[in-house]
Formats: structure tokens, sequence, C-alpha cells
């Protein structure tokens, strides 16, 4: 089957399961024209347990190979971008303008695009297809290398492959956790989240993969694949403590995170910021260990020299510079003097005592 015919198809079926299998509402932190919370219908977690059933007990059957994905990689990314392009028009096109055309088409004219009375969120639905597809392409990539070099496979890959995987099962996971981070708070929906989530984000991610599955194991040594994986989630603690204290913080403002360590706050006219545990160390810190995971899963390929799976650590560094300066200014312009102060008492902006 042709990639482009492949990637629609399993593009379709994420959708239709995300329209049809249960869900939990939550609500989150954006509100609606009354000030009420929005609420979201999230089964991603189940979506992606389904899907890799599918894909899993077809490889089993013989229906397809392991490697259908590996295989057809360069027709399914060609797709995935001309639907990608194809959305991004059509949801900027029928929004009203906002700055101009190019700025619009590319960092989006409408919030919260929804339908179905909230059942779809345009937001969601786009990380959901996107972390999906990224899971297939992950084990497709995986299982390649294995049927390539069954007598002597990568440990490094198969390492990268699972703490991928736990990637985004753990993202999935902790959707509702979600509901208050930036993307979710403060982006708009254009070609930067469309294009980005259907094509960029699973197509892109897995770039050393793209490198190293056809390649012969480069016997790194287990020693040092056991620091990459304590490297993996050292980053991931940073970002998943700090996401998770700071909606704790959102949801339950006096609870304790933790139950240990009670929330410190810079405070004043009704509002109030975050400045202790996580968030002390400095005003980004999930950022760091966006880049810390990013790092190690390079690392654990075992290709050091190869640009190529570098490409994603540094496109993380390019997407969460310019991202922590722009959500400075956000938060200046909605917490004033508060933001001040809180830029007083922790002058770091992602790196504690370097930057």
């Amino acid at each position: 089957m042709p990639g482009p015919a492949l990637v629609v198809i399993v593009y379709a079926v994420i959708i239709g399961l995300h329209l049809g299998v249960p869900g939990r509402w939550r609500s989150g932190y954006v509100r609606d024209a009354a000030g009420e919370p929005l609420r979201y219908r999230l089964n991603g977690l189940r979506v992606l347990v389904v899907v890799v059933g599918l894909y899993g007990g077809g490889g089993a059957l013989g229906l397809w190979p392991w490697d259908l994905f590996y295989t057809a990689r360069w027709g399914m990314a060609a797709g995935a971008c001309a639907l990608g392009l194809a959305f991004s028009l059509a949801i900027v096109a029928g929004a009203a303008p906002r700055r101009g055309w190019l700025a619009d088409f590319y960092l989006g004219r409408r919030a919260d695009p929804r339908w179905g009375g909230g059942h779809v969120d345009a937001k969601m639905a786009l990380y959901l297809v996107g972390a999906v597809m990224l899971e297939l392409n992950v084990l497709s990539f995986a299982a390649h290398h294995v049927l390539t070099h069954r007598a002597d496979p990568s440990p490094g890959v198969l390492l990268h492959a699972a703490l991928f995987s736990f990637f985004v099962v753990e993202y999935l996971n902790f959707e509702h956790v979600h509901l208050y981070t930036y993307d979710l708070v403060a982006e708009r929906v254009g070609f930067k989240l469309g294009w980005g989530c259907l094509c960029f984000y699973p197509f892109f991610y897995p770039v050393g993969l793209w490198f190293a599955a056809a390649r012969p194991n480069p016997h790194t040594p287990a020693p040092l694949l056991a620091g990459y994986a304590i490297l993996f989630f050292a980053g991931w603690a940073l970002a998943r403590g700090a996401n998770m204290q700071k909606y704790l913080f959102k949801t339950r403002p006096g609870a304790r995170f933790l139950g240990l360590l009670a929330p410190g706050t810079v405070a004043g006219g009704g509002q109030q910021v975050l400045c202790s545990g996580f968030w002390g160390l400095s005003r980004h810190i999930n950022y760091l260990g966006e880049v810390l995971m990013a790092t190690a899963l390079t690392l654990s390929l075992g290709q050091p020299a190869a640009i190529w799976p570098w490409l994603y650590p540094l496109y993380y560094i390019g997407l969460l510079l310019p991202r922590q300066y722009f959500d400075d200014q956000r938060c200046a312009e909605k917490y004033g003097a508060l933001w001040a102060e809180y830029r007083r008492r922790v002058p770091y902006r992602i790196i504690p005592w370097v930057y």
C-alpha cells in the first residue's frame, strides 16, 4: 500500500477510536467566554493501547510485516506533510484575521477549536494523533533493526525504543496535567501545531532511528547505556515533577507537593505565582528536563559522532529557548509586579546557576 494512503488510514483509525473509545472528562486551565473552565474528554492512553494492539496483532497474524512503517516511511512522511498542510490551511482560513497572513498561518488564529460539543478538542486530538503515530514509528523502526540484524541487534536501539515508548505512554497517561501547560494555554492552532503534530512530531522525533535502524550494533558498553538511562530519567523527573507541581498548585493551591513540600508563592492583588520546589530552581526547569531526555535518547543509539541523531535535542533547544522568552513576556503582562518579583527571586531562566 502506498505510504500516503497508509498514513491517511492510520490517522483515520486514531480519530475514529478517539471518538468511540470511552474517555474521562476533566476541567482545564483555559476558560470560555463565560469564565468557566473548558472541559476536555480524554482517552489518549486507551486509544494508544488499542492501536498498538491492532498493530501487534496484525504483525503476529502475518497481515503486515513488523517493520511496515519503516519500509513505508518516506511515503507516509510525505502524506503526513500534505495532511498537515491541508489541515493548517483549512483551520486558519475559516477564522478572523489577527496579524498578517503569514503570521496567522504559522501561529494560528483560533485559540481553542472544538467540535461535537467539546467531544473533540483540536489541540488534544492533534497531540493524540502525533503521539500514537510516533509510537508506531518507534516500534516499527526498532523492529526493522532487529529483523535486519537478527544475530547481533543493538541493545542501544532497543533501549532507545523502550525509553521513547515510556515517553509516549507517560505523556498520554498524564493528559490531564498537560491541560495546564503552555501548549494548551497559550498556543493557537495553525501550521505550527497542525503540521507540527501531524507530520513533524511523529516523523522527525524518531530521527535517530531513521539513522540507526539499518545500521549494525555499535557495541556501546553496558555501563554507558545504564548511564544514558539514568540521564533520561533524571530529565523526566525534572520535566514531570515540575509539571505535576504546577498542576497541583493550579488545582489545589494549598496542597503539599508529594505530601511534603508546602507551596511557596509570590502573592498580591488576588494573584499568586509559585516560586518553590522545582519552580524555585529556574523559571523553566521543565525545559531542562526535556533537553536532558532528548540528549539521553540520542546518546543511547551509540553513534555520538553522527549528526542526524543530534537533530532531536537540537530541535528542543531551538524550540524552547524562544518559547521561554515569549512565555516570560506573557507572564509579565499577566502578573505585572508579581512576575518581576518572581524573576528577582528566581533569576535563572532554564538551567539553575547557569542560565
